[in-house]
């Protein structure tokens, strides 16, 4: 098992805390104590400004953020963000929505005129929060009061959300639960041994037969997921989830697992490993990957972790069960972050930002050979508090949208097309 030296360890640390720095202030690093002084950073973002963004069936663009009043809107665009409609406020009753950039709002268009927004609130304890659901019938003309999606109430983490429809218009709900080491604590393990008995979290999922008007039992997918990273996920050629995370692998080696996601999968008492860093850490980087299917079946993969002494943001391929396969690449700036990417035929665009000790750049990594070669464009710069960039999300059939990128920063929204 790898060992990291003590400065390796606190550089590490500085480093994740560094490329972390913009959301911190919504969430610490599981398993870090104090750090030591980082690099420059980028500024520490004060208003919530994590912000989703998605095609709707009629080809409009829906935004789901926070306003400056701390409350869940939606801003929606006929011309792809060249002009806005009046803000819509959703009513989350007596909510305290709490989107991050791990943890965006969740917004998934059904095929029945559904909508459903799922967000985190926390639950007032550090490390727990609930997955909460409004959901729409009519194509978001009205929507219904919050719900809870899962059916566990204890005050424990349920978190990390990820709230999407299938190709059979099935709502599936996947979370990452702190349930097994509640129960481990109340068998009256002591704190300090519950990482012993078990490792990180496990991932939850439920599903949805009527567009999240009610839901069925809590089912664990997969013990010893990492405790705060996303999950990511993708609709294969055949309508099928597909999804990576970030997996505790015996002893405490933080790699990335992957599985495919219907209706009756089953529990996974051994997923299929996506890669294989050997990354040794007791603590969560806060740093999950990304995940699009290729034209032959096959995955295209993003994930952060450390190889050897190598911290970076990887880009790799993956077997359509989710093997690797090949050599990974390390994205071509050492200090990128939080990575997306989004395949159209052999086009792969890989979008990321990095601080440059002055302000955050956003980057696109462009491939129009499937992935073969790269070239790389700036797209924007900010000095400015801002989100992580994310793709514009669509619809399976909206295949010839444009291909959209969102980031907000404190003093403006930019919505481009690449």
């Amino acid at each position: 098992m790898p060992h990291f030296s003590k400065p390796l360890r606190l550089l590490l640390i500085s480093q994740l805390f560094a490329w972390s720095a913009p959301l911190m202030a919504q969430h610490t690093m599981h398993g870090a104590g104090a750090t030591p002084a980082a690099t420059p950073t980028a500024p520490v973002a004060k208003q919530n400004l994590v912000t989703t963004a998605a095609t709707a069936p009629d080809g409009s663009l829906w935004v789901v953020n926070m306003n400056a009043q701390g409350q869940l809107r939606i801003l929606q665009s006929r011309d792809g963000g060249q002009k806005w409609l009046a803000e819509r406020v959703l009513d989350t009753a007596q909510d305290k929505p709490a989107p991050a950039g791990e943890s965006p709002v969740q917004l998934a268009f059904g095929p029945r005129q559904q909508v459903v927004i799922a967000y985190p609130q926390s639950l007032g304890k550090r490390f727990t929060g609930e997955v909460r659901l409004i959901r729409s019938s009519d194509g978001g003309a009205n929507f219904s009061a919050p719900v809870t999606v899962h059916a566990d109430r204890q005050i424990i983490g349920h978190s990390f959300p990820r709230v999407l429809f299938d190709g059979d218009g099935v709502l599936h709900s996947i979370w990452l639960d702190g349930r097994e080491k509640a129960a481990l604590a109340k068998t009256g393990v002591a704190d300090a041994d519950l990482k012993q008995q078990y490792r990180g979290s496990a991932v939850y999922r439920n599903v949805s037969l009527d567009g999240g008007a009610s839901f069925g039992p809590d089912l664990k997918l997969a013990d010893h997921s990492c405790e705060c990273c996303r999950i990511a996920t993708t609709l294969d050629d055949s309508g099928k989830i597909r999804l990576m995370w970030r997996h505790v692998f015996a002893p405490n080696l933080r790699d990335h697992a992957f599985a495919t996601l219907t209706a009756e999968t089953p529990l996974i008492s051994e997923p299929v490993r996506a890669t294989f860093d050997n990354w040794a850490v007791d603590a969560c980087p806060h740093h999950g990957g990304a995940l699009a299917q290729a034209e032959d079946g096959s995955f295209h993969a993003l994930w952060f972790g450390i190889r050897g002494e190598v911290a970076a943001v990887r880009y790799g391929r993956l077997t359509a069960g989710g093997q690797p396969q090949g050599e990974s690449r390390v994205l071509p700036d050492e200090r990128a972050e939080h990575a997306d990417i989004v395949v159209r035929g052999k086009k792969v665009v890989i979008l990321y930002r990095v601080f440059d000790g002055e302000q955050t750049l956003v980057k696109a990594w462009i491939s129009d050979d499937d992935g073969q070669h790269f070239t790389l464009r700036q797209l924007a710069s900010s000095a400015e508090e801002n989100d992580y960039p994310r793709f514009v999300s669509t619809l399976p059939q909206q295949k010839n949208q444009p291909l959209r990128w969102i980031w907000n920063t404190k003093g403006k929204l930019y919505v481009e097309t690449l």
